[in-house]
């Protein structure tokens, strides 16, 4: 049976490492909204033209477009036994878009990563990232270091700044709620606590993802 997740949590969750833990012992792909939309425009994909489009105005890319890109992603045949879903959905018009595009590939399984306020500031503030090439590096990797994957320099991201982590935070908690709600209502929705070590809050992920298709 395929292996379909979703995970939600906010900036620091470790929410990303983990999808890529998973979708490894899953033997099925991460996919990553971010890593969608930037394969898009580098590729030209038609889906690529409208995506550097509207980055050009400033604007978000819509429903309707990551939906796009998210079903193209679907399609490719390494996705057949299933995915991790990262950064999608956001919204519960993409949750409902979602429903449909997994209707016939077997159950659906989201995970929220939950983690205190507190520590999310914690991590963030010294959370580094490649300066070239955007990966996150490994917790507790010091300044001044470089990127595993390319060899480009880490540094701390614009917006892991004090001054507006508290917002983002706030951001994602409002634009979370109605998506968790959605998955809560229809019995879909398992959390776990992001907070111990990594090694631990995967092995509570894996239990929650076999236990959701007992």
């Amino acid at each position: 049976m395929a292996q379909n997740v979703v995970l939600i949590g906010p900036p620091g969750a470790g929410k990303g490492t983990q999808a890529e833990r998973l979708a490894a012992r899953l033997n099925v792909p991460r996919i990553s909204t971010g890593d969608l939309l930037r394969e898009a425009v580098t590729l030209g994909t038609p889906l690529g033209g409208l995506v550097r489009a509207v980055m050009a105005r400033g604007e978000l890319v819509g429903d309707a477009l990551m939906v796009d890109l998210v079903r193209e992603r679907l399609e490719r045949p390494d996705a057949a036994a299933g995915f991790v879903l990262d950064g999608f959905p956001r919204t519960v018009p993409q949750a409902e878009a979602l429903d449909q595009l997994v209707e016939g590939r077997g159950p659906l399984t989201v995970v929220e990563i939950q983690v205190p306020q507190a520590e999310l500031v914690r991590r963030l503030g010294a959370r580094l990232v490649c300066g070239a090439c955007g990966v996150n590096a490994p917790p507790g990797t010091g300044a001044g270091g470089r990127c595993g994957r390319c060899g480009g320099a880490l540094v701390q991201r614009a917006d892991d700044g004090a001054e507006v982590v508290g917002e983002r935070l706030r951001v994602f908690a409002r634009a979370a709620e109605p998506l968790i709600a959605f998955y809560r209502s229809r019995g879909l929705h398992r959390a776990v606590d992001g907070a111990p070590a990594p090694d631990e809050v995967f092995a509570a992920l894996e239990r929650a993802v076999a236990g959701a298709g007992r």
